[in-house]
């Protein structure tokens, strides 16, 4: 039994998904919801499970990089699976506000943050360069999907984290507030070039249920973290030159939540198109993990877009929807227990 789990572990981090830590990002967002909705008897023990994940998957990673490094390179050169790697910081930035808002714990927040911010620096430089210089590349239906959001869902991550750290700025605090507000704009630009190119993508080439998977939840989680990262600004920042970007901030952030509660359904009738009428099994998939976050940051996002326009009839969404997030992740969930069940048995004879 132990050489055959010994076995599969190595298998697993030798195959470790690029964007495993989705795991940490959807646990974390489940938590923060669930917080947010006066559930804290859900929300600590997902709590201190995310730290569990957390810890494991960052081992994994190192073991990873020094023991399989040809594998990771090709994996990250790689266009359809080489933008997993950013899951790292935005799982690193959620368990960071887990940790300020659970625990109240502003040095492990800023570690994490600062480590989030050098991992965002390293990745998108990296991914933009190598996927750039490329010498073979893939057309853009077989290049791109909705994990490309990364780049979105990683660049606000910054934001969402940095805004409950703006006081530990405070002699730099309007600059802060301003390299916040860079990364917020930085942010809303990659999900208006790459929302394009997804849905050119979607009208013009043909697509098979196999490629309509969950990480196209992201167009829709891409939007939700940056109308969170909007209503951060908006809650927390304090600086003198943001009154005059106020009417500016509350239109762009209720622009993006208006795009992403429009991308619901028609996830929803996709994802039905791939299950029911093209009978696609639905096992489990780190890629579902993908599918979770978003509906944890819609019922968080609303959450605080409410708050901050001071809208009370909007609370009615998130008070409803935590239930549909909750049982998306207890699904995932359990099929990532069976799975795991599965790889670390022995096989009877």
């Amino acid at each position: 039994m132990w050489s055959r789990a010994a076995s599969a572990i190595q298998d697993g981090i030798r195959d470790l998904f690029p964007a495993y830590f989705a795991l940490v990002m959807a646990t974390g967002i489940i938590s923060i919801a669930c917080h947010l909705q006066a559930m804290d008897f859900l929300a600590y023990p997902l709590f201190y499970l995310n730290q569990f994940f957390y810890v494991v998957l960052w081992l994994f990673t190192l073991v990873r990089i020094f023991r399989h490094s040809a594998r990771l390179l090709a994996d990250f050169s790689n266009h359809r699976l080489g933008v997993g790697f950013l899951t790292l910081v935005a799982g690193t930035n959620v368990l960071g506000v887990q940790f300020m808002m659970l625990a109240s714990n502003q040095v492990l927040g800023m570690a994490l943050w600062l480590l989030a911010l050098l991992l965002w620096l390293i990745l998108i430089y990296a991914l933009f360069s190598v996927l750039t210089i490329k010498e073979e590349k893939p057309t853009l239906d077989m290049g791109i999907n909705g994990a490309w959001m990364l780049f979105v869902v990683s660049t606000q991550s910054v934001v969402v984290l940095g805004m409950f750290l703006v006081s530990s700025f405070a002699p730099w605090q309007e600059m802060f507030t301003f390299a916040m507000l860079g990364f917020y704009l930085l942010g809303c630009m990659f999900y208006i070039l790459i929302t394009s190119l997804i849905l050119y993508r979607f009208m013009f080439f043909k697509i098979s249920a196999d490629e309509m998977g969950p990480p196209y939840w992201i167009n829709m989680g891409a939007v939700a973290i940056t109308t969170l990262a909007g209503a951060n600004l908006l809650l927390k920042g304090s600086a003198p030159f943001l009154p005059d970007l106020i009417p500016f901030l509350k239109g762009f952030t209720l622009f993006f939540w208006a795009v992403g509660t429009w991308w619901i359904p028609l996830l929803i009738i996709l994802g039905a198109w791939r299950h029911i009428y093209k009978h696609y099994p639905l096992t489990y998939h780190p890629v579902y993990w993908s599918l979770v976050f978003p509906m944890g940051m819609y019922t968080v996002c609303t959450f605080q877009l409410a708050k901050a326009l001071q809208l009370d009839f909007l609370l009615q969404i998130p008070r409803y929807f935590i239930y549909l997030a909750l049982i998306a992740w207890l699904v995932t969930f359990t099929g990532f227990a069976v799975q795991l069940v599965r790889k670390l048995t022995p096989v009877s004879t």
